[in-house]
């Protein structure tokens, strides 16, 4: 059944010289084309062999693919030129990294990257951070990475844009209920019903329920998505609104220092670490034709998101303080307090490596608890609503006797957000979680120095941006095509500190404005009809986000996720991306591509990290480059299916910069690190390497297997790449090393209703680290909490920094079933 509103489609296709010559005869055999959306919003789109870029795009049994965990695991396994960084150790938490360039869901991650879904902007407005989680897996029809700084796709399109379109009653009618059941208990169950009806009405509606128990110490998850859409369509009209709701509990436990990880694979730093989402979506959209060559469409949009956080860390401050037996008053304050227990004589750092007694007896004394107490609880919360309106027309005409496609739309995005954080000491355990004392950083209390201790941040923030946007596509003969597209942004960011208004010193007050126009021309030329050459060149940008603005202060390092101090504003990024390749298909079932790319960044925004608790600050660099070759073959070969995709990524510093380096043993007489052009860009590995291939046994069996490949990286802390351990006052590499590691899976389908599925990942059960850090270390090889002897307070060469690695997850399988029925 083919949908009236989709009449342009074909339309499109014939004027872009697709079935060219045919058009208008009796019968035509045309093979089969894909068509890629060139905006984010719905509309006509082009053919694939039309666009000057490597897209890349999987359909709907692509992302249901039961071999991948989710969705964030589904990408790294089966688009070229991503890898993960699981730098919150929680697999709904990844950093997902393309050329390069990074969408992550941790504030304060420099965000590269843009998300759609249906038209609407994922990149939350605090921080431009994406939540895996609230995004329904069950309910996508497709998705396509788009490369390099393509500007239609609006702000922080920097290395590249993922547009994700969802399900509907037309296109998948039917239902189908799936449970799976793995390792670490690991439970899930979802469902899916699709339909229309004569009148025009269609509807889908989708859930997904999570839960495990995860398989490092104390990590928990739990996760709720329901997704809903209502459409109705009649004559050249298409109306749809979509509902969708999530709701998450997510135990990221992060980093963890390199010989406790040695000692203990599942071990975790500190406890505990979770993040709670609650997510509403609402977006009404919608399609019209005019005539045959005028097709309209736009989108209203809401969005809310609340999230909050409770993470327990170590408190740097008490890193080089002793431990020792409480003193006489302390013995009495803890006496009189009602405490029992606590070592009257004979206590020692040596006996007594966890100083909860020390930190007790300070807070009643009021005598220095923000350094005796070793441990800290930071909460926060965090309330986001974006609401927004995109329209655009698509022209079909003829410009000088040449086929032409003509696009042109505009945006508004808003957002109001409300952030605040606050921080409470406390004391580590033998297990490392964190137990917190009546004694807060709220400013109520002094340092050593008589500098009030506040931690605390309440934020309030609007910003808006206006957009204008066109391309067009010029056929200028049958085999060549010429793109040129652009697009201007405008926008302001104001911020409102609740605690220190009106500007000046330590308030987090300002008004920030940034506009910018970004060209884009491509031009893609075929030759044969199973062969094409393009080439592009794109600009995009990114402005700086409310915490990017408020932690830029090197004297100042702010606690991430959170603690913010005003500070001079940063620049926007502008990124430069030239990309030229080859692509085409053998034998009919094989397709394959090459190409290369460079995009420059100038003032990019990084993260500067001085610990890896957290503690660091963003500055612009002056330049930095992402470069690399890409090679990639998919297809079939009789009963099997086949995927190889290779990157070479070079990612480099190409200006001369000074950063603080504490963690370094580089580091000069005032603690920094000197970077110079040619040193990589951290956490970055400079090879990737997918292998997939699947046998269909026969009709109803079928087996699979893949390989992830990943090369080095270098911690982030070791930018200019001159770490050395010494093995006392450094220890650890510096750096994460490669991996491989296989999948293997089995789907056996009984009849048209029922199969089932087993999957096994990580099949050798590999240790392997996605990425590392440079920092501080607070515990001893052996797990307990560095007990120092009265010499070193003060002295900084007393402190032990150590490498921090993101652990991958071990060997873990899971079975599941799946049942369909209906029109499926």
């Amino acid at each position: 059944m083919m949908r009236q509103g989709n009449k342009p489609v074909a339309i499109a296709l014939a004027l872009s010289g697709v079935v060219g010559s045919a058009w208008g005869q009796a019968s035509v055999t045309v093979p089969a084309i894909e068509v890629i959306g060139t905006t984010p919003l719905a509309g006509v789109g082009l053919p694939k062999d039309y666009l000057p870029a490597n897209v890349q795009s999987l359909d709907a049994a692509q992302v249901a693919d039961p071999s991948s965990a989710n969705l964030t695991d589904l990408m790294n396994r089966q688009l070229g030129s991503v890898h993960i960084n699981e730098i919150q150790g929680n697999p709904y938490q990844p950093d997902i990294n393309y050329r390069g360039f990074t969408a992550s869901p941790l504030l304060g991650t420099p965000q590269g990257l843009s998300v759609y879904m249906d038209g609407v902007r994922l990149n939350q407005p605090f921080g431009d951070v994406v939540s895996w989680d609230l995004i329904p897996r069950s309910a996508i029809a497709s998705m396509n990475m788009m490369p390099g700084s393509n500007p239609l796709f609006g702000l922080n399109t920097l290395g590249g844009a993922l547009a994700i379109q969802t399900k509907d009653g037309f296109s998948h009618p039917g239902s189908a209920l799936q449970a799976t059941y793995g390792s670490h208990n690991r439970m899930e169950l979802g469902f899916e019903h699709g339909g229309h009806n004569a009148r025009g009405l269609h509807w889908f509606v989708s859930g997904n329920g999570f839960r495990e128990d995860g398989w490092r110490e104390d990590s928990p998850s739990r996760l709720g998505q329901i997704f809903s859409k209502l459409g109705w369509v009649s004559g050249a009209t298409d109306i749809g609104l979509t509902v969708a709701f999530a709701r998450s509990k997510l135990t990221g436990n992060g980093l963890q220092e390199q010989s406790l990880l040695q000692r203990d694979y599942d071990s975790i730093y500190t406890k505990p670490d979770e993040t709670s989402n609650r997510s509403l979506f609402l977006n009404l959209t919608g399609k019209h034709s005019i005539g045959d060559d005028l097709l309209l469409s736009g989108n209203v949009y809401y969005r809310k998101i609340r999230t909050s956080t409770y993470n327990g860390d170590l408190n740097d401050d008490a890193l080089d303080q002793s431990v020792y037996q409480p003193n006489a008053a302390e013995r009495a304050a803890l006496a009189a307090a009602g405490y029992t227990g606590f070592p009257l004589a004979g206590a020692t750092a040596a006996n007594t490596p966890f100083p909860f007694w020390r930190c007790i007896a300070n807070v009643l004394l009021n005598d220095e608890p923000a350094e005796k107490c070793n441990g800290l609880i930071n909460r926060t919360t965090t309330t986001q609503e974006n609401y927004g309106f995109n329209g655009q027309f698509t022209r079909f005409a003829k410009l000088a006797g040449m086929n032409n496609q003509f696009v042109a739309g505009a945006g508004y995005d808003a957002s109001r957000m409300h952030f605040r954080q606050t921080a409470q000491f406390g004391y580590i355990n033998p297990d490392h979680g964190i137990t917190p004392v009546e004694f807060y950083a709220d400013g109520s209390a002094l340092d050593d120095n008589g500098d009030p201790i506040d931690a605390r941040v309440d934020l309030k923030g609007h910003s808006h941006t206006w957009s204008l946007f066109a391309t067009d596509t010029l056929s200028l003969t049958d085999k060549l095509h010429l793109t040129v597209s652009g697009r201007y942004n405008s926008t302001v960011v104001r911020n409102r500190d609740q605690l220190v208004s009106g500007g000046g010193a330590g308030s987090l007050d300002g008004d920030h404005h940034f506009s910018r126009f970004n060209p884009a021309v491509g031009v893609v030329y075929q030759p044969l009809s199973v062969l094409s050459v393009y080439g592009g060149y794109n600009e995009g940008s990114r402005t700086p986000t409310a915490i990017e603005l408020g932690c830029a202060d090197p004297a100042n390092p702010c606690k991430l996720p959170n603690s913010m101090a005003g500070d001079p504003p940063l620049k926007q990024v502008v990124t430069r991306t030239f990309e030229t390749g080859v692509r085409g298909r053998l034998a009919g079932k094989l397709a394959w591509n090459a190409g290369i790319f460079r995009a420059e960044n100038d003032d990019d925004i990084l993260f500067v990290a001085n610990n890896a608790a957290g503690y660091g600050y963003f500055r612009n660099f002056g330049k930095t480059r992402r470069q690399g070759v890409e090679l990639g073959i998919s297809g079939e070969l009789g009963k099997f299916r086949l995927a190889a995709d290779y990157t070479w990524l070079d990612a480099t510093f190409q200006s001369n910069e000074t950063v603080n380096g504490e963690a370094n043993s580089s580091q000069d007489a005032n603690g920094n690190i000197h970077i110079r052009p040619g040193d990589r860009i951290p956490m970055v590995p400079r090879h990737l390497l997918k292998l997939r291939g699947e046998w269909q046994l026969n009709q109803a069996l079928s087996f699979s297997m893949g390989m992830l490949a990943v090369s080095g990286s270098t911690a982030r802390g070791d930018e200019n790449g001159q770490h050395q351990p010494d093995g006392t006052y450094f220890t650890g590499s510096g750096k994460a090393s490669g991996y491989a590691i296989f999948d293997l899976g089995a789907r056996y389908r009984a009849n048209r209703q029922l199969s089932v599925f087993a999957q096994i990942n990580n099949l050798f059960d590999r240790a392997y680290a996605t990425a590392a850090q440079q920092g501080a270390t607070g515990f001893t090889s052996d797990g307990n909490f560095i007990a120092r002897p009265f010499s070193s307070i003060g002295d900084n060469t007393s402190l032990i920094n150590a490498t921090f690695l993101a652990p991958g997850a071990p060997r873990t399988a899971w079975v599941g079933v799946r049942y369909e029925f209906g029109d499926k």
